[in-house]
């Protein structure tokens, strides 16, 4: 039976449009919300205080995410910038800062990119001990079914044109119909696979993209080409398998934290699960599918998020309710009613275990005695879901752990 649907614990109101976008920090600190004119927000989860507050882009923004000491957005104006992270204060911490008090971040960096797909970039950070570098996957400049992997903070372009959607003979889709083509891309993930990461710090990983398209289908592509050698025309990229679970378009997705398993959600009731670890052979084979479909009562869905446990995922509908579901059975564990209007991004803080929480108090030369939390403070914030909408507002609910009891 489904649990009463609580109510949220914090609503946050400094947007004036609808929110179209949402980051938490992965020690739980930071908020990053962004809106249809271009307005991103960041706030405090301690004081629930804006801690910045700028017009980061001309038009909606697609995506903000927190790397490092910077912040990078992604807007429909066709930019990517990449920012200075504000750091918190004690000033702004105990006073009644207002928005228009607050400063701006400064800028780093721009890049061009495509903002046809409403695609949102996706980031892999490379582990170094030299200065923060990562891998930037996008929609191409020019072809909105392919997409680009540069890297960063150079902003070389290494991979061009992944993946070509007018090859209709390359690989069946993993439900046995032949490839068609599939249209723009709607959502994307870059990750190094679970199944060749090392334990050591040698790299040998496999770099893999994940794509989802216009014509509801998934396709996992993995890197053949040599670490850093540059390549075009999709060449250097190796087909995984293909899966078309959705009739419309796929609206979002999300990968679990340790990259296993996908999800995706649809104008239809239907959301479709991905093993990120089913190799070529055993898709071929025809008795492993790489996705599986599970119905649900709910049709119109345009935001999902996987909690960093990969137990729960939360789903945001057009209807403005968010609803929980097990990850691996998609069970409806709970519904949450607030939003009158379409909830358009879901994000889960980082549950506990997985925090770096290590010397935090000490680390923090900003904080006083006053401001120190306490571990149940931390475990608490650790089951927080936050959701934002086109009524402007970001809501902030507190969950139950959702473990097994014994009895």
């Amino acid at each position: 039976m489904a649990l009463p649907a609580p109510s949220p614990i914090h609503l946050l109101r400094s947007h004036s449009s609808a929110v179209s976008t949402l980051f938490i920090s992965t020690d739980n600190e930071r908020i990053y919300s962004g809106d249809t004119t271009g307005q991103a927000i960041v706030t405090s989860t301690r004081s629930l205080r804006p801690l910045a507050s700028w017009k980061a882009h001309t038009d909606s923004l697609l995506g903000i995410e927190e790397w490092g000491s910077q912040i990078i957005t992604h807007g429909r104006d066709n930019k990517l910038h990449v920012w200075t992270r504000p750091e918190e204060s004690a000033f702004i911490r105990q006073g009644p800062a207002t928005l228009s008090d607050l400063s701006t971040p400064t800028i780093c960096y721009s890049m061009d990119v495509n903002a046809l797909n409403y695609c949102r970039f996706s980031l892999v950070i490379l582990a170094g001990a030299g200065a923060q570098e990562g891998l930037l996957a996008v929609p191409n400049l020019v072809e909105s079914a392919l997409a680009d992997v540069w890297s960063l903070p150079s902003r070389q372009r290494l991979h061009a044109a992944i993946g070509d959607p007018l090859d209709t003979s390359a690989t069946a889709f993993s439900d046995g119909r032949s490839g068609s083509k599939s249209g723009i891309i709607m959502s994307m993930h870059l990750f190094y696979s679970a199944l060749s990461a090392p334990s050591s710090s040698t790299s040998t990983s496999e770099l893999r993209l994940l794509c989802a398209y216009e014509d509801g289908s998934v396709v996992l592509r993995k890197r053949t080409a040599p670490e850093n050698k540059q390549t075009v025309e999709g060449r250097g990229w190796e087909v995984v398998w293909k899966s078309k679970l959705h009739v419309e378009s796929v609206m979002a997705m999300a990968v679990s934290s340790d990259c296993t398993v996908a999800l995706t959600v649809s104008a239809d009731h239907l959301v479709g699960r991905y093993d990120l670890l089913v190799g070529v052979q055993e898709v071929t084979s025809e008795s492993t599918p790489a996705g599986t479909a599970f119905k649900t009562k709910h049709p119109g869905n345009g935001a999902i998020a996987i909690r960093s446990d990969g137990r729960v995922c939360a789903i945001g509908g057009w209807d403005g309710k968010v609803r929980l579901y097990s990850t691996k059975t998609l069970k409806l564990l709970g519904t949450l009613v607030h939003h009158k209007q379409g909830c358009q991004a879901v994000t889960f803080a980082s549950h506990i275990d997985r925090v770096p929480i290590c010397g935090d108090l000490k680390e923090d030369n900003s904080s006083s005695d006053e401001d120190e939390i306490t571990v149940e403070e931390k475990h608490v914030r650790g089951r927080w879901l936050i959701a934002g909408s086109t009524d402007a507002k970001v809501s902030i609910w507190a969950l139950m752990s959702f473990e097994k009891t014994s009895t």
